[in-house]
């Protein structure tokens, strides 16, 4: 299983382009499986391989769509693990 965690993509996109992202992950001869964990936020994760993560991310990087590289599964499970910092910041700021 850890192998899996260490090659998977997770990404954070609009939720209209849900379904454009894994069209092109799959049309590209399978490069990945992409999995919606978040359908409000739209954050996914793509199961590729060792060989063929680096390909996925190239793609995804050129894509209309913008789309947000995620550092881990956490990160897209909850977005206060993400943003959390950004957001305490911002309250600190308010609060002066």
């Amino acid at each position: 299983m850890k192998d899996l965690e260490d090659t998977a993509v997770y990404i954070e996109i609009d939720p209209s382009d849900v379904n454009y992202i894994n069209r092109i992950i799959e049309g590209y001869e399978y490069l990945g499986i992409l999995t919606t964990l978040d359908p409000k936020r739209a954050t996914c994760r793509i199961n590729s391989t060792a060989d063929t993560r680096d390909m996925v991310i190239d793609i995804l990087t050129h894509l209309d769509a913008k789309v947000t590289i995620l550092p881990d599964r956490q990160s897209a499970l909850h977005w206060s693990t993400y943003f959390g910092h950004k957001i305490s910041k911002i309250r600190c700021q308010k609060n002066k």
